[in-house]
């Protein structure tokens, strides 16, 4: 319990949201870092993290978002959010 909690506090807050809220904030962003990592055990699915004015904000998508061209991205092997 005490691991997880100092995991929680070591991200900062994270925002989980729908992926047209995700594409919403992403289209705000001048030049924005976008983390991403796929993968799923059964049926595939995609991770995306953007940072955007201090938060972290976080979706999940069944399908490959298209990301503006001005994106920064980092392909990461897994992303983990604490729960």
């Amino acid at each position: 319990m005490a691991a997880m909690a100092q995991a929680t506090k070591a991200s900062g807050a994270i925002v989980n949201m729908e992926v047209d809220q995700f594409e919403a904030i992403l289209a705000r962003a001048e030049r924005p870092l976008v983390v991403v990592a796929s993968g799923g055990f059964l049926s595939r699915s995609f991770h995306y993290l953007m940072p955007y004015k201090g938060l972290v904000f976080h979706t999940k998508s069944k399908t490959e978002l298209m990301l503006p061209p001005r994106s920064e991205v980092v392909l990461a092997k897994t992303i983990w959010i604490p729960s």
